[in-house]
C-alpha cells in the first residue's frame, strides 16, 4: 500500500506542469487553447467572448519566456524577432513585456483582461489558471 501511495505522488509530481498562463481571477476567461494563446501572444487574436485580452511578456533574458516561445508559441527566437519586425510596419507592436514572475501577476491582477504565464508555484487565490506547461 504505502509503495502504490508512494508511486501515484511520483507521477503526479513528474507530471506536474512547471508553469502556468494566468488572467485575474475576476476575469470570465476560463480556459484557453494553445492555439489561443499562440494568436494572442502574436497579437492576432484581441476578444475572448466579450473580454478585450492582453498579453503580458517575461522580459526577454528570463528563461521563463525562452520556454513559453518553444512550448507554447512553437517558434525560435530569430524567427519571432523576423515575425515583429513585419509587424512593426504594419503598426503592431509585441505584447507589454515586465520585468520579474512577480510584475507580471502583480500587473495581471491589477488590469483588466491582461493574460501572462508565472512559474506554478506562484499561483494562488488571485489569479485563474488558463493553461499550463
Amino acid at each position: 500500500m504505502k509503495i502504490l501511495a508512494v508511486l501515484l505522488i511520483f507521477s503526479f509530481t513528474m507530471f506536474a506542469s512547471d508553469y502556468a498562463v494566468i488572467t485575474s481571477s475576476k476575469n470570465s476567461i476560463d480556459r484557453l487553447s494553445s492555439k489561443q494563446l499562440k494568436d494572442i501572444f502574436m497579437m492576432k487574436l484581441h476578444y475572448i467572448d466579450d473580454v478585450k485580452v492582453i498579453p503580458i511578456n517575461a522580459s526577454a533574458s528570463a528563461s521563463i519566456r525562452q520556454i513559453f516561445e518553444k512550448n507554447v508559441l512553437k517558434i525560435d527566437r530569430q524567427r519571432l524577432n523576423n515575425y515583429w519586425i513585419k509587424q512593426h510596419f504594419q503598426g503592431i507592436s509585441p505584447p507589454v513585456t515586465q520585468s520579474s514572475a512577480q510584475s507580471v501577476k502583480m500587473f495581471i491582477k491589477n488590469v483588466n483582461g491582461t493574460i501572462g504565464y508565472i512559474p506554478a508555484e506562484m499561483v494562488d487565490s488571485d489569479v485563474r489558471v488558463l493553461y499550463e506547461f
